[in-house]
Order: C-alpha cells, then structure tokens, then sequence
C-alpha cells in the first residue's frame, strides 16, 4: 500500500489519507472548484502593452510605414461600459484594379489581444467600410491600418475614454 493511501470504509473504497473517496461526484466538483479557483486567482500579464501592438502591426505590414489620413475612424469618445462598442472605419479608395483596399486591422494595445481584427477586401466590394462593436478592456487609443495594392499602408487613430473594462479586471 502507497503512503497517503489507505483502504476504510465500507467495502474497502479506496480513500486519500483525509478521508475523502477518490472517485465520488462530490470529490470531482471539489477538484474542479480548486482549479476554477486556482486559474481565477493566477496573475493576470496578458495586457498586451506597447511592444505587443508594436509586434502585431510588424507582423502584419512588415517595414512598410503607415502614412496617416486617407481614411476616417469614428468611435465614441467615451463608453459607459467597454462591453460594446461602435466602430466605423471607411478608407477613400475608389475599389478599382489599381487602386483598392486589399486588408484592414484593427489594433487595440491595451486589451489582452491587440489585434481586434482583420478585413479582407476584393476588387467587388464596391466600398471599403465597416461598421463592428468592439469590446474593450481599458481606456486606449483604437488604432486603424488599411492596406492598399499599391502596397502603401493607411493609418487612423482615435481615443476612447472606458469607464469600466470588459476583457478582464486588473489584479
């Protein structure tokens, strides 16, 4: 018999030394409680910060330096709640062969992830807008890129005040 183990109880049920069965619903919950607790209580370092947008943005466009103007981010300028968020973005582009929007992303540096999302756009598209909510953790700056087929990239950029987050609670 292993140290911390013993067989009592009724018909030997195998048992931890405090006394509680092994495979009983009880038990299980009970387990599943104190990891649920345990991944709740761990220290939260997934805000993402300015190196994580910073790499996100070089993933996505590489070296090529976003030029601002050329296209319009509207947002609020302060949520209630950053549960939902309106965002539009339109880029002035005409959507022809030669000149068209082929992806559009949204960053946002001060949730846990900050790329909130990415647009693919096509020729047909007729109009390079969105309209989307976002959730929101904390107060930031909602970062736009748009890239074009020429291979020159678009930027706008707007703040937004958040009185209470969404994503997650700071420790």
């Amino acid at each position: 018999m292993r140290a911390g183990w013993n067989y009592a109880g009724r018909g030997g049920t195998r048992q931890q030394s405090c006394g509680a069965p092994l495979y009983t619903r009880r038990a299980m919950l009970c387990r599943l409680g104190a990891s649920g607790l345990w991944v709740a209580l761990w220290p939260l370092s997934t805000w993402a910060g300015p190196e994580a947008a910073q790499q996100a943005i070089r993933d996505r466009i590489g070296d090529r330096q976003p030029q601002p103007g050329g296209m319009s981010l509207t947002l609020p300028k302060i949520a209630e709640t950053g549960n939902s968020v309106p965002l539009t973005v339109a880029v002035d582009s005409p959507m022809t062969q030669a000149d068209h929007v082929q992806r559009l992303h949204i960053i946002v540096e001060g949730n846990p992830e900050p790329v909130a999302a990415t647009y693919h756009f096509g020729v047909r598209a007729g109009k390079a807008e969105i309209s989307t909510r976002l959730r929101l953790a904390r107060t930031q700056t909602v970062l736009a890129l748009a890239e074009m087929s020429d291979a020159t990239v678009r930027s706008a950029a707007a703040s937004i005040l958040v009185t209470l987050g969404a994503c997650v609670d700071e420790i």
